[in-house]
């Protein structure tokens, strides 16, 4: 069992995990990852009580309680590279001894929930849907790093897609992954769910151009044809393969939900989404103090 060394486990002089500046206690086992920093206080405005507010780089952690239950709200920034950050350190926060840097014998499993906004790829998912990632198909390339052996991958999924889309080998090798099932079924009922797929950025990997050209510039008309066993790809966003791949792999539960604030067969974007966002955390947060 490998035993991660100074400069692979980092640090802070008070002991704290590096990037989070989080201790163990600090942390509880149901955490609502957001992206923007200011949606953290959206969600912690709703708690009975707050035990512990920090910040730092633009991770924001407030954990507190509503009722009995325990929740942490935590801002994660954009993108996967931000995730195998955040979720590897709340992984090590909870599994493994920072005095000894061996694992822990009993695991503590986390429940992941990321809360965020994302753009319909299909003309009948209106803007301000309510959008559930029942599986993540990642162009993003972040779990090749990884040996990916337990894990709830789909290749199955990932081979229909790279031969359905002709996805180009010069764009990495696409992998699916599934969400954590339980936690998907408890937003059933409020959410459309579908295949998200996760690109590492905002405008040429999600087929957007301003003044470079793109190199596949029918890229999501390919993606929105895209169909495999009764399900079609939803909507794009720029976290949720990297989210379910690394939480399988390290043992706990993930599930993203996304407000639709922008249809891209249809070219429209709503630019005053706030109510909505706040009926999406109100649910959330109703859903998670049953769990």
């Amino acid at each position: 069992m490998h035993k991660p060394n100074a400069a692979e486990l980092v640090t802070n002089p008070d002991g704290s995990v590096y990037h989070l500046k989080l201790h163990r206690d600090q942390l509880a086992d149901t955490i609502i990852l957001v992206g923007d920093p200011g949606r953290v206080s959206a969600f912690s405005k709703h708690f009975d009580s707050l035990e512990f507010s920090g910040s730092n780089r633009e991770i924001t952690t407030h954990t507190g309680r509503i009722g009995s239950r325990r929740i942490t709200v935590m801002s994660t920034g954009m993108g996967t590279d931000n995730i195998d950050i955040v979720v590897n350190e709340l992984d090590a926060l909870v599994n493994i001894d920072f005095q000894t840097r061996e694992e822990l014998s009993e695991k503590t499993r986390l429940k992941l929930i990321r809360v965020g906004t994302t753009g319909s790829l299909q003309a009948d998912i209106p803007v301000n849907s309510f959008i559930r990632s029942d599986y993540s198909i990642g162009i993003d390339t972040l779990l090749n790093f990884y040996t990916t052996e337990g894990c709830c991958f789909e290749p199955e999924m990932a081979e229909a897609f790279r031969i359905q889309c002709d996805w180009p080998a010069s764009l990495g090798i696409p992998y699916a992954v599934k969400a954590t099932e339980s936690l998907a079924k408890l937003f059933e009922a409020d959410t459309v769910g579908g295949i998200t797929l996760t690109a590492p950025g905002f405008y040429g990997p999600q087929g957007r151009q301003l003044r470079l050209p793109l190199a596949v510039p029918d890229m999501n008309e390919r993606i929105a044809r895209f169909y495999y066993q009764g399900r079609r790809i939803t909507n794009f966003e720029m976290e949720t393969s990297a989210l379910y791949g690394l939480a399988s792999l390290l043992g706990h539960e993930a599930l993203t939900l996304c407000l639709a604030i922008a249809n891209r067969p249809l070219g429209q974007f709503n630019d005053n989404y706030k109510p909505q966002m706040e009926q999406l955390i109100k649910l959330v947060l109703e859903k998670i103090v049953t769990l």
